[in-house]
């Protein structure tokens, strides 16, 4: 699956550790989201989501697995 999380942290002038603490999450998972490693489970994906007041589907868009 690809994403816009990446562009979208950027954006916000955040570091990935920053984001992972916004989510409660690891570096490393927002790492793996953001490239592509890792689909996050339905309740993250909603956390980003309402983080960056976008809908799942203006972050996550399907792609090529």
């Amino acid at each position: 699956m690809n994403n816009h999380v990446r562009k979208l942290r950027t954006e916000q002038g955040w570091s990935q550790a920053t984001l992972a603490d916004r989510l409660d999450v690891s570096r490393q998972t927002v790492n793996a989201i953001e490239t592509g490693k890792y689909d996050p489970s339905l309740p993250l994906a909603f956390g980003i989501a309402r983080l960056f007041g976008l809908s799942i589907e203006a972050i996550f868009v399907p792609g090529k697995e």
